[in-house]
């Protein structure tokens, strides 16, 4: 099952997708002897840790709705037994529940971690009752802090940040599920996984990101999709189609900033050697939005006329935050991506709650008055105070390629809460840093998808089955050359693509219905 999840808070649509990884491969060793006995096993702190309880509970299974603004369910889940142990960190005062379903019967002799999304450090309950269906043993962990807009626990009683759950929700607490969800399955079941996955999109992939930087042990494969690293950087620049309407006081209305949109894919649709809905290298896109003064446009009836002013205000949003005297601090919305999902009436609570809690610190900073040169402040303070708390952006991945670990990662080109560019900068610190593309690849692989928005692959606007592709690299040494998928063009309609391994790029090859992958080749750049 491939969905995803999200919530409409406040008219916004959040930026978090809960990511549904299908593969169910057989399984490996036999199942586990059934039947075993749900009790609460003796739990051996991870350092730094205690273990405040161990609870165990057989569940029925069937429908699984999940919880708080994410929602969601997942049918079909067989019996399991959860597993709850809550953690503190002594003198912190915090309190980080750690969940592990294990299948009754069935278990398929793999391990699954699941991420989070927004400000929620892990899974509602439809991932873990996915994973439990297609035959895994799964942790997750709340980390101590709230629902994926609950930011209640940023500051402390004093107003200021509360370091310990944000260590939590950074980094310590996934990897202590990752300890304690192994040590469960050993209990219960009598021995060890095979393999380890980790799962996750948006601040899962970022989860994903941080736990082959700083625990290459944990997981033998990840798959990190549309990932939230670079978290101190995105999250301000996430501000900037705000700030740029506020200081030209020039809001256009989403009708208006979809025509700009619309144009752009139209415009930059053939580069790939054919028109079929796609853009697939949105950087190489050159559309002028100045193209489009003077151009007339219904909006709910409405007759508008895009103006100068407009198309000023576009520009800067896809060109992305810069300073003052036009320094660029980081990338903008991708050309293609929703520009009203970030430049909406209200500013989306994710980064409106990152820069007024953690950065100024301040829950009542009025985020309309903020000044470009303000921007500027908020940016490179936040790149200051949290790079190295919660950027996972660390590119010597040399420690998880040692470990013999697999990276999997796909993320969309019109991705609007997240710009892809910031991946593909981090990818290629990665290259940097460990000798060459074809070295990289050896263990970490991207793929970007046209077309496709936030976590779109998990269901929303496509899919594919990153799952399937990782366990196959992981068990069978079977890299993969490509990511089939599904995509759904500019028109609604859905096509299949191969989605290439980055740094290639898809060409149509010049004969072949344009709506199925056979008809495209994966080249190189320099020859697109």
């Amino acid at each position: 099952m491939r969905r995803l999840l999200t919530v409409l808070a406040a008219g916004v649509p959040l930026a978090a997708a809960v990511c549904l990884p299908t593969a169910s491969a057989e399984t490996r060793d036999g199942s586990a002897a059934a039947p075993f006995a749900c009790s609460a096993p003796s739990v051996k702190a991870p350092a730094g840790t205690e273990v405040e309880s161990v609870t165990a509970v057989r569940q029925e299974g069937g429908t699984i709705i999940g919880t708080g603004a994410l929602g969601g369910s997942v049918s079909g889940v067989p019996a399991y037994c959860e597993v709850t142990v809550t953690l503190t960190h002594p003198g912190d005062n915090d309190h980080a529940r750690v969940r592990t379903w294990l299948p009754v019967s069935g278990w398929n002799g793999r391990f699954q971690g699941l991420g989070g999304a927004a400000y929620l450090a892990g899974d509602n309950g439809v991932g873990l009752g996915t994973a439990v269906k297609n035959g895994y043993a799964a942790v997750s962990t709340d980390a101590g802090v709230g629902d994926a807009l609950d930011t209640s626990w940023a500051l402390d009683s004093e107003g200021q940040v509360n370091t310990a759950l944000l260590e939590n929700f950074a980094s310590r607490s996934q990897h202590e599920a990752a300890v304690v969800g192994k040590e469960v399955v050993d209990a219960i079941y009598g021995k060890r996984p095979a393999y380890s996955y980790f799962t996750g999109c948006s601040t899962g992939g970022r989860q994903g990101y941080m736990e082959a930087q700083r625990y290459p042990d944990d997981y033998d494969g990840i798959l990190a999709d549309a990932p939230a690293v670079n978290w101190d950087e995105f999250e301000v620049a996430t501000l900037w189609p705000q700030v740029v309407m506020n200081n030209e006081k020039t809001y256009p209305s989403k009708c208006e900033f979809d025509a700009f949109t619309n144009a752009a894919v139209k415009a930059c649709d053939s580069l790939d050697g054919v028109k079929d809905g796609l853009v697939n290298d949105p950087s190489r896109c050159d559309f002028d939005p100045r193209r489009l003064i003077g151009t007339k446009v219904v909006c709910e009836g409405r007759e508008l006329t895009i103006t100068a002013a407009d198309a000023a205000v576009v520009r800067k949003i896809w060109d992305g935050p810069r300073t003052p005297s036009g320094k660029k601090l980081w990338y903008g919305v991708p050309v293609g991506a929703d520009i009203s999902a970030l430049a909406g009436a209200d500013p989306f609570q994710v980064p409106a709650a990152w820069v007024k809690l953690w950065v100024a610190k301040n829950p009542s900073l009025d985020l309309s008055t903020i000044t470009y040169s303000q921007f500027t402040q908020l940016f490179k303070q936040s790149q200051a105070e949290y790079d190295k708390v919660i950027g996972t952006d660390d590119p010597d991945l040399s420690a998880f390629r040692k470990s013999g670990g697999k990276l999997l990662t796909w993320h969309g080109l019109a991705d609007q809460y997240i710009p892809t560019q910031g991946t593909v900068h981090y990818r290629e610190k990665v290259e940097r840093e460990l000798g060459g593309t074809k070295r990289v690849d050896d263990f970490y692989r991207l793929f970007l998808a046209p077309g496709t928005n936030h976590c779109g692959l998990n269901g929303a606007d496509g899919s594919t089955d990153g799952l399937a592709a990782l366990t196959a690299w992981v068990e069978h040494g079977k890299a993969p050359k490509t990511l089939p998928a599904t995509l759904i063009n500019a028109d609604g309609q859905s096509v299949t693509r191969d989605l290439c391994t980055y740094p290639q790029v898809s060409r149509y090859k010049r004969y072949g219905d344009p709506a199925v992958a056979s008809s495209f080749k994966c080249v190189s750049p320099s020859r697109h």
